[in-house]
């Protein structure tokens, strides 16, 4: 034993040390099976850091860096990897003026609403999706989801949301200069809802950075994650997963917990 120790490089000391403790019950092991529980139901989506909220949140206190340490320990690494967005400055639009400003704060829910329009393109087809996320919490509002880049798809995402309001609303929409938002249609729509309309400069997606690290962040941790068996199978697991995303997924910038979770409690304690 000695001569493979020291072949080892391992000191006697420690050699003894692990002899004495290989039968003493593992002090982390609960912990660990929690951790690995909630690793397996976000599906890989939560690193350390998410993962110790969500232990917070179900009343364990734990230390970020142990958290690190035990997912470490058995193998288990955040599946999901954001893609940087890069920026083109172009020229202020004339429909509306970029009134946002890239002041994405907002005091209270239905204050500032983002949309945009997003492209898949699966079993040969391209889909559109267009969202409203609110950004008092980054809660996503309505969508729609079409084969063609039309009108109405904008249209009715509108109308879902106007739906979900009671009266008139001194809301601020913000949007790219996509040819959508362009439209005397849709311009007449927020006036007559008393909405103000802001558009980003042409083609500086930092002037919607929130909406579209949403796309970043759907994408990630559903569309690369996920195998879908055709287009019907894929709406349905977008419908769950934005469901998953509003509810479930925790953000640390809204005190670890979900949108829908962050306004609630807000609500609450008003």
């Amino acid at each position: 034993m000695k001569a493979l120790l020291k072949f080892a490089g391992i000191p006697r000391s420690t050699y003894y040390y692990w002899v004495k403790n290989m039968d003493r019950p593992d002090s982390d092991g609960e912990l660990k099976e929690l951790i690995q529980s909630i690793y397996d139901e976000h599906e890989g989506r939560f690193g350390y850091r998410r993962i110790r909220d969500e232990l917070r949140n179900r009343g364990h206190k734990v230390n970020h860096k142990k958290v690190q340490r035990i997912m470490k320990e058995i193998g288990l690494k955040c599946l999901v990897r954001m893609k940087k967005y890069r920026s083109y400055k172009g020229n202020v639009g004339k429909i509306a003026p970029n009134i946002l400003d890239r002041n994405f704060k907002a005091d209270k829910p239905n204050e500032k609403w983002v949309t945009d329009i997003t492209e898949f393109k699966l079993f040969g087809e391209k889909l559109y999706l267009t969202p409203i996320l609110d950004l008092y919490n980054g809660e996503i509002i309505t969508y729609t989801i079409g084969s063609r880049p039309t009108y109405s798809l904008v249209s009715t995402m509108l109308d879902q949301a106007f739906g979900m309001l009671t009266g008139k609303g001194n809301i601020l929409i913000h949007s790219d200069q996509g040819w959508h938002y362009q439209m005397k249609k849709y311009q007449l729509s927020l006036s007559q809802r008393g909405i103000t309309q802001s558009m980003s400069r042409k083609g500086n997606c930092y002037d919607n950075a929130v909406i579209e690290n949403f796309f970043g962040i759907m994408k990630s941790e559903f569309l690369y994650l996920k195998e879908f068996e055709s287009v019907e199978h894929f709406k349905q697991e977008l419908e769950k997963y934005i469901e998953y995303y509003n509810h479930k997924r925790i953000k640390t910038k809204l005190k670890g917990m979900s949108p829908v979770q962050y306004r609630v409690h807000a609500q609450l304690a008003a």
